[in-house]
C-alpha cells in the first residue's frame, strides 16, 4: 500500500542451454509498525535472444550458498512440471468434445462476465528493446480480469495468482492490444478468469489479422470487512 517500502530481489537460479530461470522475491516493510513480510514470489523464464542464425548458449550459474544450491535443483523440477502441464492441457483440449449440462437455477452465464478492452502501445509502455513492457501487459490483463471477476461478486476481487502467463510473440509502439477476459469457472472461494491478448499494427487492424501475443489465467477471491472469504456463485458456460 501507499507509504510502505517494497524490496524486490531477483537472481538467476539456473541457466539451461539457451534459457534461464530468474527467481523474484518481493517483500514489504511498514515504517509505522516495522512489520516485514513477503508479498509475492515468482519465477520468470527468459530466453537468450539469438544473434543472426546462431543461438546464444549460456554459461552455468556459479553456486555460492546453500540456498543457491536448493534453488538450482528446484529449477529443474519447476521446468519439468511446466513442460508437463503444457502437454496435459494440450491433451485435454484435444479430447474435450463433451458439453456438460448445468441445471442450477442460480448459475450465472459466462457471457455476462465477458470484458473487452483496447489499449494503444505508446513510447512509455516500451522497454529498451522497443517491445511492450511485460509488466505493462500484465497490469492491463489484471485490470480487465478484475472487472470480469467483479461481475460475479458484490465486492472488489483480490488477485491471488497469475498462472501460465506466457509471451507468444512481441508487440511494439503503435500496436493496438485487444484484451478479452471471461470467467472460466468458480470454486468455493475463488474464481479463474482467462485473458487472451491480441496485437494489431495499422495494416493488421484494417485487415482484421490479429497476432496472439499473450494468454494467462488469473485467480481471484473476495473478502468482507472482517477479512472472511466470500463464496462465488456457480457459472453456466
Amino acid at each position: 500500500r501507499v507509504g510502505q517500502v517494497i524490496t524486490i530481489k531477483a537472481k538467476v537460479n539456473r541457466a539451461f542451454k539457451t534459457s534461464m530461470e530468474v527467481g523474484i522475491k518481493v517483500t514489504l516493510q511498514d515504517i509505522l509498525t516495522n512489520v516485514e513480510k513477503i508479498v509475492s514470489v515468482a519465477y520468470a523464464t527468459y530466453v537468450a535472444k539469438p544473434v543472426g542464425g546462431a543461438k546464444i548458449e549460456l554459461e552455468p550459474v556459479k553456486l555460492l550458498s546453500t540456498e543457491d544450491h536448493l534453488e538450482h535443483s528446484l529449477a529443474v523440477e519447476r521446468r519439468r512440471i511446466r513442460l508437463g502441464y503444457e502437454q496435459v492441457f494440450q491433451t485435454i483440449m484435444q479430447e474435450s468434445n463433451k458439453e456438460d449440462t448445468f441445471e442450477e437455477e442460480d448459475a450465472v452465464s459466462t457471457e455476462l462476465t465477458h470484458v473487452q478492452s483496447i489499449e494503444l502501445v505508446q513510447p512509455p509502455h516500451a522497454n529498451h528493446h522497443g517491445n511492450t513492457f511485460g509488466g505493462q501487459i500484465m497490469a492491463w490483463m489484471e485490470t480487465v480480469a478484475s472487472i470480469s471477476a467483479s461481475r460475479l461478486c458484490r465486492s472488489y476481487p483480490v488477485l491471488k495468482s497469475v498462472n501460465m502467463f506466457k509471451f507468444w510473440g512481441p508487440s511494439f509502439v503503435g500496436d493496438r492490444l485487444v484484451f478479452n477476459a471471461v470467467v472460466n469457472n468458480t470454486f468455493q472461494n475463488s474464481v479463474e478468469v482467462g485473458v487472451r491478448v491480441e496485437a494489431y499494427n495499422c495494416e493488421e487492424w484494417i485487415k482484421d489479422q490479429a497476432r496472439h501475443i499473450n494468454s494467462a489465467f488469473l485467480i481471484f477471491n473476495t473478502v468482507n470487512d472482517k477479512g472472511e472469504l466470500l463464496a462465488f456463485p456457480r457459472i453456466k458456460p
